[in-house]
């Protein structure tokens, strides 16, 4: 089996040098970027499953890039700053990113954050719907795509696991505890607050347009998805 391509984008050359080789340790194939530009080109050309991308790099930022990234797929994309504002990392997420991380970091922990979203993005387990279509809303899991009305539309990583998700319950109501535990597992959803689905939620309303109201919010429970 292939190894999974991971496309580092960072300028720091010693944070550059020492993630290829811990990656690379792990037995991924490293892609290597070191300004926004030459990022989307070797992302376009390579098709890598992972990104690790920084926030502050020459000629294009980090957010522009997922921003571009986004666009076209929704690949996993964990970015690396050294900002630590709150409104660094809001801005970073709703732009698509899955995850962000405060340098200094422990590669240790980074690590541990690649295998949870590469998991959680391979391929479908066994009993797991496929494709779907209710009405315009059309999705292809294997494929990492989604149509409403004919029209790609561009979710995040943890966006489409929502979708996921309700699609896999076949209409039956989820809490947000459930999906939680589904999308961060079980560990990592203890310490996220049950608001974090009402937001993916919304995000994720917003991008379906005129599909929207297939998804149900079923009051003191959760979220389930019409499939009529």
């Amino acid at each position: 089996m292939p190894a999974n391509k991971i496309l580092v984008v960072e300028d720091e050359k010693h944070i550059a040098r020492a993630l290829r080789y811990n990656l690379e340790k792990e037995g991924y194939a490293v892609l290597y970027a070191e300004d926004g530009e030459a990022a989307l080109e070797l992302f376009a050309a390579e098709r890598p499953e992972l990104v690790i991308l920084d926030l502050m790099l020459p000629k294009l930022d980090g957010l522009e890039v997922c921003k571009a990234i986004r666009k076209k797929s929704a690949v996993p994309v964990i970015m690396l700053t050294a900002r630590k504002e709150e409104v660094d990392r809001i801005i970073g997420l709703e732009l698509g990113a899955d995850d962000y991380v405060t340098k200094p970091f422990s590669v240790r922990e980074l690590m541990a954050r690649i295998k949870a979203v590469l998991r959680r993005t391979g391929s479908s387990p066994q009993g797991a719907v496929a494709q779907v279509r209710y009405g315009g809303l059309e999705a292809d899991f294997e494929k990492y795509e989604v149509r409403v009305d004919g029209e790609p539309v561009a979710l995040s990583t943890k966006e489409f696991e929502f979708l996921k998700c309700l699609v896999d319950a076949q209409g039956k109501a989820l809490n947000r505890d459930q999906l939680l535990e589904k999308i961060w597992g079980y560990e990592k959803s203890l310490e996220i607050d049950t608001n974090t689905v009402d937001q993916h939620i919304a995000r994720l309303r917003a991008k379906l347009g005129s599909e929207a109201a297939r998804i149900v919010t079923v009051k003191n429970v959760g979220y389930r998805i019409k499939t009529d």
